[in-house]
């Protein structure tokens, strides 16, 4: 089954807070006829967006072909946090890859979370970026990690932004007694991820970039231009970049082998009277279960709460209880707080947590499985990208040598196998080991 049209009706947003609270533009036309241009991109997320946008400022005519609406998929959707770093920490990737490699890395993902920053100010104010995520941990062997990571990224990185905190003290920020403790990452942050997406679009148009929505891609003919077909129409480009994140499809067999979809669930409360019993401080925060807890206060004081995940491509009947669940085990004096909207995902991991950056076909370009880190990373792969097609490869070599293994068993059993893994670390989160 497609996760294209898995859960959601043919070009319309989900119904979703970051949906309500946004001005969400006009539809836009989908693709008649046939178009040239220099670059085709698929997919109008914040990868294909950014893209576009950093391509239109250099000078190429770009066309941007999105299935349903843009940032419809997990940009539109996501807990709208913009991490430090990649789904690794940094001093794993230096056993990994090596102390140079992993210092360009640093380099670049610093620079992915100064672009968004930059990119919302300018084109999406109303996305409201505010500095702080904190990571919380539930066993002090989880906590003795994190102060290490602390630490090393002070002496070998010079990053002095990460408050160190025991348990009474991070109490005193996330109201509620499950954590042994913490650290609050000032350098990172969080906005509204729709309005950000909005704004991306508009800047994009207003450079000169057509967006074409409900115009799903169904074949590319590989080559020199490059055909790339819809239901209604064809674009003839000198280059394609896949922008599909965990809504590829068999259009891209290279990063389908890499790149697996996952289901994530988030609720919103009603506006809370007393926000300050919950958060006494505007951070975003995620705890460190596999399968984690990630939440927020918004503009106007609700909790927006995501948990839970899923492999098989529909969403569970009731979103609100499998949310709810734990987000009451956090925070008990919720219990009688409404929940008013509930609304699921679908994002992009690998086996490694780490991006996957490739040439897919005659100059063809892909960036997914973003694992959780896409608000920033997926704006600087848009930037990336754009480089690369400029003839500027130097960041994109880098980023392609992330080792990212194929998943095992194939198309036919990789989900099934997923899932199982999936369900033993969920299994490990709740036994506590």
């Amino acid at each position: 089954m497609s996760f294209l049209y898995a859960n959601d009706e043919r070009g319309r947003y989900p119904e979703s807070w970051y949906v309500a609270s946004t001005d969400v533009d006009q539809p836009r036309p989908w693709l008649k006829g046939r178009v040239e241009c220099d670059v085709c991109v698929i997919g109008a997320g914040f990868t294909g967006l950014s893209t576009a946008l950093h391509l239109a400022n250099r000078g190429y005519n770009v066309v941007v072909l999105e299935a349903h609406r843009a940032g419809f998929g997990a940009s539109g959707r996501n807990g709208g946090q913009v991490g430090t770093g990649l789904n690794k920490p940094q001093s794993e990737l230096e056993k990994r890859m090596g102390s140079e490699a992993a210092f360009r890395l640093w380099s670049m993902t610093e620079s992915a979370k100064a672009l968004t920053r930059k990119l919302a100010a300018a084109h999406a104010p109303g996305a409201g970026f505010a500095p702080g995520v904190a990571h919380a941990d539930f066993s002090k062997r989880d906590l003795a990690h994190s102060f290490a990571e602390a630490e090393h990224l002070a002496n070998t990185y010079g990053y002095h932004q990460i408050d160190t905190l025991e348990g009474p003290e991070l109490a005193e920020v996330i109201k509620t007694n499950k954590y042994v403790g913490g650290v609050i990452d000032w350098g990172a942050g969080h906005l509204h991820p729709l309005r950000y997406a909005v704004g991306l679009a508009q800047a994009a148009e207003a450079a000169g970039v057509v967006i074409h929505e409900v115009s799903p891609v169904h074949h590319i003919a590989d080559g020199s231009p490059n055909i790339i077909r819809t239901d209604r129409g064809q674009v003839k480009a000198d280059w394609v970049v896949h922008a599909t994140n965990g809504y590829h499809s068999r259009l891209n067999k290279a990063q389908a082998k890499r790149v697996m979809p996952i289901n994530n669930f988030i609720v919103a409360t009603a506006p809370l009277e007393n926000p300050e019993q919950v958060l006494a401080k505007n951070v975003a925060v995620a705890d460190n279960k596999f399968v984690l807890n990630y939440y927020r206060l918004s503009h106007d004081n609700r909790l927006i709460f995501g948990g839970g995940e899923s492999y098989g491509a529909k969403f569970p009947s009731n979103i609100f209880k499998k949310v709810r669940r734990p987000m009451l085990k956090l925070f008990p004096q919720l219990r009688d707080v409404e929940l008013t909207h509930a609304w699921g995902g679908t994002l992009g991991i690998s086996p490694s947590r780490l991006p996957l950056f490739a040439r897919v076909g005659t100059q063809q370009l892909t960036a997914a499985g973003y694992s959780g880190h896409g608000v920033a990373m997926a704006t600087f792969a848009g930037k990336v990208l754009a480089e690369t097609i400029a003839g500027q490869e130097e960041r994109f070599d880098v980023l392609s040598t992330l080792p990212i293994p194929a998943f095992p068993g194939g198309p036919l059993f990789r989900a099934p196998i997923m899932t199982l893994a999936m369900t033993w670390f969920s299994l490990r989160d709740k036994l506590g080991v």
